[in-house]
């Protein structure tokens, strides 16, 4: 192997973290195996509860379900996932009452009280699961359409993203022909009879989309606007109040509830839910300043009312409604803000100050990925999150990787497509590397990620010279010593494929170092904030699934948009008798230089390098680069 020298434009991963040198501690609970009937009764200590779970027909779910034991004598919560028989059991129980409450998505809780009444044999119980009314199976929404509809979707998406409504209502008139009932091609026409001011039309369309997708948040917020356009202020309350209870991070839509509100004069609320979307969206919700404004006027509060819509002006100094948020500053200053107020509540929506300052717009991107925020994966109705679980358990699974593990190698295939802006590859090229990805201890309690590929290149002999990597080192973001540098909180109970898992979503705080990913353009190096979604499973606390983008948009090195989807996976490694989630697979989708690209990266054949503690600090004295390794005693341990 040899060392890559020099970059023109790189995704790589420079990691600095102050961990602790102690080994994670093992689990504490009042649990043995969850899923294993052999080791039910292998404690002897205690009591054994079975708790199977099975829908409406008494047959088995066929996706996990979550399960959650309250012990009221100890005060101490359990949580376990259901087994492949839809069953899960609880060991070294003591005779007493237990709160058990089982939940999985699409299906509504269950919650009973069940007394542990020997020790002796084991105790059961049933829990049969009615299904969610609201819930939708969003693979029968996303799936199985043909593939010239997925096509006239993506071309309308791209169309309607650029203004061109002709040619979109071209394509959209293909697909819905051929699918009526979609609920994303009927949130399609609704956003385009809303751009097209065919309001009724768009209420019509967007009604049957929430029908058939009734957590689609963004079409939620969408007819929530049309109602308000369409001056039906009640139903615009309730359809939007829907929205923000599924998505209470959805700036956008208590903005718009703050304006239902002030229509029908509760200025009280639209005075919170204006709060909200000014917290919820920081810089992205200035409009939300013109509702806090007229609020405040109604309620005789001038000054902060003048100080809300100078805050607006001075955020959106090219929207053309600046003239009249001029006038209205000037009627409160003159104290006949409520009179003029009154007199644009009950006039017609086009006199609407929110609705003329804040276009719709279209967040969906035909060759990417929806954002993270766009799109809320689906959650189980009423499951609160075990969150300081979550957060202990992901944390040592991630920790404990990087105690286990000094180097891995594997056969990495690399598939590389320039786009266009409908998402259809315009070329496309295959490469096939040895890779070997390194965590070394540069020192105590610092750690740094290496990777290499075989093959001698430069960047110059690479797909459009771009160099991608990193993807084992981004589940670090759960690590103990890395997190405090993200924002983190628990989503809900979602599933990846059937499996149980917690939705985390994640973001770099603007107040803390940005230690996860670089862009290195030439010699210099720009650090990156990212944001994301992590899936992490109900039974083992083993992140699965990993999507991330930028923050912001990086227009200096032309950089505008990337989206990272990191699938990992167990890997035995049968000789040193251990298991690590590794990753399998990594897609990354990029809009660089006003051109857009699709990588895929997976992984196989992985073989394990160990070293002791020495050796790692001996280690990383040595070179380090893309396509170099220094030489090493190393044990092998291959998968």
């Amino acid at each position: 192997m040899t060392r890559h020298a020099q970059s023109v434009f790189t995704l790589c991963l420079t990691l600095t973290i102050v961990a602790s040198a102690q080994k994670p501690t093992g689990n504490v609970g009042i649990l043995a195996d969850p899923n294993s009937r052999l080791g039910r009764m292998a404690s002897g200590a205690g009591g054994v509860l079975i708790v199977s779970v099975m829908t409406e027909t008494r047959a088995q779910l066929d996706r996990q379900a979550v399960v959650k034991l309250y012990d009221q004598a100890r005060q101490k919560t359990v949580w376990q996932a259901t087994s492949d028989a839809s069953d899960t059991t609880f060991v070294d129980l003591t005779l007493g009452k237990y709160d058990v409450e089982v939940s999985a998505i699409g299906y509504l809780p269950a919650h009973k009280v069940i007394d542990v009444v020997s020790l002796d044999h084991s105790n059961s119980a049933e829990f049969v699961l009615q299904r969610d009314p609201e819930a939708i199976d969003f693979n029968a929404v996303n799936e199985g359409l043909p593939p010239k509809v997925v096509r006239e979707n993506k071309r309308a998406i791209s169309s309607l993203s650029v203004g061109k409504l002709k040619d979109a209502q071209k394509h959209l008139d293909v697909a819905y022909k051929i699918a009526p009932t979609n609920s994303r091609i009927n949130f399609l026409m609704g956003y385009l009879s809303l751009e097209q001011k065919k309001f009724e039309e768009a209420q019509s369309y967007l009604e049957k989309a929430t029908t058939l997708e009734p957590r689609n948040v963004q079409a939620l917020t969408l007819l929530g606007r049309v109602y308000l356009q369409n001056g039906k202020n009640p139903e615009a309350q309730k359809v939007l109040q829907r929205s923000v209870s599924i998505d209470p991070e959805n700036w956008n839509a208590h903005n718009l509830l703050a304006d239902a509100y002030l229509r029908q004069k509760d200025y009280s609320n639209a005075l919170t839910q204006a709060d909200l979307a000014v917290e919820t969206g920081k810089a992205g919700s200035v409009t939300a300043q013109i509702i806090r404004g007229e609020v405040l006027a109604y309620m005789g509060r001038d000054q902060e009312a003048i100080e809300a819509l100078t805050t607006y002006l001075q955020n959106a100094p090219g929207s053309p409604t600046v003239p009249q948020v001029n006038d209205l500053i000037t009627q409160i200053q003159n104290h006949t803000a409520a009179k003029v107020q009154n007199a644009a509540t009950s006039a017609s929506a086009k006199n609407d100050l929110l609705l003329a300052s804040a276009q719709p717009t279209l967040s969906l991107r035909a060759w990417a990925p929806p954002g993270i925020d766009d799109t809320k994966p689906p959650v189980a109705s009423g499951v609160a999150c075990p969150d300081q679980e979550i957060m202990d358990k992901s944390g040592q699974s991630v920790k404990q990787l990087v105690d286990d593990i000094a180097q891995f190698s594997a056969i990495e295939d690399l598939l590389h497509e320039r786009l266009d802006e409908s998402g259809n590859p315009a070329t496309k090229e295959i490469r096939k590397f040895d890779y070997v990805a390194s965590i070394s201890t540069p020192r105590p309690g610092i750690l740094a990620v290496d990777e290499y590929r075989s093959e001698r290149y430069g960047v110059a002999d690479l797909p459009d010279q771009i160099r991608t990597s990193g993807f084992p080192a981004l589940a670090l973001v759960f690590h103990p010593d890395m997190r405090d540098n993200f924002d983190i909180r628990c989503e809900g109970l979602g599933q990846l494929r059937g499996q149980a898992t917690w939705l985390v979503h994640f973001q770099q705080r603007e107040d803390r170092p940005k230690r996860l990913q670089d862009y290195r353009v030439g010699n210099a190096i720009y650090s990156v904030s990212l944001k994301g979604r992590a899936w992490v499973s109900a039974d083992k606390f083993q992140i699965v699934r990993i999507e991330s983008e930028l923050v912001h948009p990086m227009p200096a090195i032309q950089l505008l948009a990337e989206h990272q989807i990191t699938e990992y996976a167990p890997v035995a490694f049968p000789k040193k008798n251990v298991e690590l989630w590794l990753p399998k697979s990594a897609e990354v989708y990029l809009e660089l230089r006003k051109r857009y690209y699709y990588r895929r990266h997976s992984f196989d054949h992985f073989m394990l390098f160990s070293v002791d503690s020495t050796e790692k600090v001996r280690e990383a004295n040595g070179t380090h680069g893309p396509g170099s390794l220094t030489p090493k005693k190393r044990k092998h341990w291959w998968a």
